[in-house]
């Protein structure tokens, strides 16, 4: 059973969401989507346990030996992905109950959760997966059940928000096809590993030129890499907000790990950064986001896009370290991939929370919400302190890190601007915080009185999110060795080790 865990991880999922279907019934469907959703953060808790002891997992499917056939590839990188992806949609499912009874028709809860495990079973597929093609069928099951997922909020601008990510999805997946179709076409090969060891040396250089460009602004429209972010705001403020504190958590994670998979794995880093100077184009993006994304953040009113201008800014620190090629910089990365996952799906969870009780998230609207939420203003501060920086917390642990990279090339302005866009940072989240705590009520006679908590069923799976952000924060030494675990190997390209 151990050796099969690569396929089980896959196939539960996938086949308890037509069981959700025919179960109907919103209990039902809710117990069979966590359960296999539980048995699918446990195996990849075990892949990743088996790695770090044994290396490289490398998983033939039906037994047909790559590359003439499929094979799942599990090295440290993809496996820390697996574990956030199953852990964080765990979780936020065990959280996502009652706020899914409030705010989608009930006659709708089995169709939710079976878009959900499609959803969870696409991530993990991208994450898992050692051949290219099958990257792009797994990235097409996420993406259309993500649509989905978005376009069940019981705001009617959740459809347009969902078209209007379907668009800009289906030409990221077009570009995702027509990268992978060039690649074929120069190498006449989709297994990964084959791939890169048959790039160097093909005559078709021009068609792996081709390649590597779709191949990057596809994926970057998948991360929502900035300028390429158009979708990403609305999607967020507009789709149920369990589904926005799984999506935050998850769905950008994968996509650059996929980027890091191709520019690093298939391509090689002296190709991708080397011959194509790819910095010169991530880093100015990086820098715009975290500064300028920032910027835009400190004067939202709504908390939940208050929170996906802060993602874009944050997808820009982690695109900032990539842009190095560099050990200190991808370990910096692959860490804030980690400890941003957790942190924002933490400060989703506590504006679900609020507007479970309060109905809104308008910020300047919480006149004394500390008196009436206590235990979610202190999740919301808390998470909000880690996403600044604050030394002890996951934040700092990142920014110091790749702090550390920048100063290491030499490359000091960008470093400074680094802490600067985290002041940013202080302003937009201390600004809630103020109103939470301090702003007395300008209308006491339209306050509700006593205490508004959400309910345990909310409270129980936002704290331990928040506190496996801020465990991370206390443990950075085990968080970096993992990390640079992951830097070492993508550095060194992918390699035919012997399954």
């Amino acid at each position: 059973m151990g050796d099969q865990l690569p396929a089980l991880l896959i196939i539960v999922t996938l086949l308890a969401a037509p069981v959700c279907v025919l179960a109907r019934r919103p209990l039902a469907a809710w117990v069979i989507a966590l359960a296999a959703n539980a048995f699918a953060a446990v195996v990849a808790w075990l892949l990743l346990l088996r790695v770090l002891d044994g290396g490289t997992i490398r998983y033939a499917i039906g037994g047909w030996a790559a590359p003439t056939g499929i094979e799942y590839y599990v090295d440290t990188l993809n496996a820390t992905v697996l574990v956030l992806v199953a852990s964080i949609s765990a979780v936020v499912l065990l959280y996502a109950r009652a706020s899914v009874d409030k705010s989608v028709d009930t006659g709708k809860h089995y169709l939710f959760y079976a878009a959900w495990l499609l959803c969870v079973t696409g991530l993990l597929g991208i994450a898992i997966t050692g051949d290219a093609f099958n990257v792009f069928v797994f990235l097409e099951i996420s993406s259309l059940a993500t649509y989905m997922l978005i376009a069940f909020g019981d705001d009617r601008r959740a459809l347009t928000a969902s078209f209007r990510y379907l668009v800009l999805g289906s030409v990221g997946a077009s570009f995702v096809l027509i990268g992978i179709g060039f690649l074929y076409a120069a190498t006449g090969t989709l297994n990964m590993i084959d791939l890169a060891d048959r790039i160097p040396d093909s005559e078709s250089r021009r068609a792996i030129l081709v390649a590597f460009s779709f191949l990057t602004i596809g994926l970057m429209i998948k991360a929502a890499v900035f300028p390429l972010h158009a979708w990403l705001v609305n999607a967020y403020h507009f789709a149920p907000v369990p589904v926005t504190a799984f999506l935050a958590g998850t769905a950008t994670k994968v996509s650059l790990y996929v980027l890091l998979r191709f520019f690093f794995g298939i391509f090689g880093a002296d190709y991708s950064f080397g011959q194509l100077f790819l910095t010169g184009v991530l880093l100015p993006a990086a820098i715009a986001a975290f500064v300028l994304m920032s910027l835009v953040a400190v004067f939202q009113t709504d908390l939940r896009r208050m929170l996906a201008f802060s993602s874009v800014a944050q997808l820009g620190y982690i695109v900032a370290g990539i842009s190095l090629a560099s050990e200190a910089g991808l370990t910096a990365s692959v860490v804030h991939m980690v400890n941003h996952a957790l942190t924002k799906s933490a400060l989703f969870m506590a504006v679900g929370c609020i507007l479970f009780r309060v109905g809104h998230a308008h910020a300047p609207s919480l006149d004394d919400l500390f008196r009436r939420m206590p235990l979610t203003c202190v999740a919301f501060i808390l998470a909000g302190l880690a996403l600044v920086g604050v030394p002890l917390t996951a934040g700092f642990v990142t920014k110091f890190t790749l702090i550390g990279a920048f100063v290491e090339r030499g490359w000091w302005p960008v470093a400074a601007l680094i802490p600067m866009s985290s002041l940013l940072a202080v302003i937009y989240i201390g600004r809630v915080v103020e109103v939470m705590l301090f702003r007395r009520s300008r209308d006491p006679e339209t306050t509700p009185a006593g205490r508004l908590e959400a309910p345990l069923s909310m409270l129980v799976p936002m704290y331990a999110m928040l506190l496996a952000g801020l465990a991370l924060g206390f443990a950075g030494e085990t968080t970096l060795e993992l990390a640079g675990s992951a830097a070492r190997e993508l550095l060194a390209g992918l390699r035919g080790t012997a399954p």
